[in-house]
């Protein structure tokens, strides 16, 4: 079932289900909870929800699969947000995101009202971004 063969190699598969959807996570060695807290661990899901509804309804038809980055709760960079018709097309987005975040071409800075920059500091440095 595991469509991220080519995942590059900073994400790490947490999760993966056909129904309730999967979540992918960006360097656990590094937000272990010890160096950085554990829920600042970037953060793709496949969902079969908007990112913006909590829990899918129970009854109601899904049009299709979504994909958000997310840097921590409540953190989501929305011009990462994307829509796609099926799973394959979906799971296709988390590996080219994934891919974009680890090579820092996602800005992900423009994601906070109230910048942390400790943790943006570090997050570009693993990424090699340039600000």
């Amino acid at each position: 079932m595991n469509g991220y063969g080519t995942l590059h190699a900073d994400w790490t598969v947490w999760t993966e289900d056909a129904t309730a959807g999967d979540v992918v996570v960006y360097r656990p060695d590094v937000f272990d909870s010890e160096s950085y807290p554990a829920p600042c661990m970037p953060t793709l899901k496949l969902l079969q929800r908007p990112p913006t509804q909590r829990k899918r309804r129970s009854g109601t038809d899904t049009d299709g699969w979504w994909v958000s980055l997310l840097l921590e709760p409540g953190v989501r960079v929305k011009h990462a947000d994307t829509h796609a018709a099926s799973r394959t097309a979906a799971v296709e987005t988390v590996l080219e995101l994934a891919a974009e975040f680890a090579a820092g071409e996602i800005d992900y800075r423009s994601a906070y009202q109230q910048p942390r920059e400790a943790y943006l500091a570090r997050l570009d440095e693993l990424t090699g971004r340039d600000v």
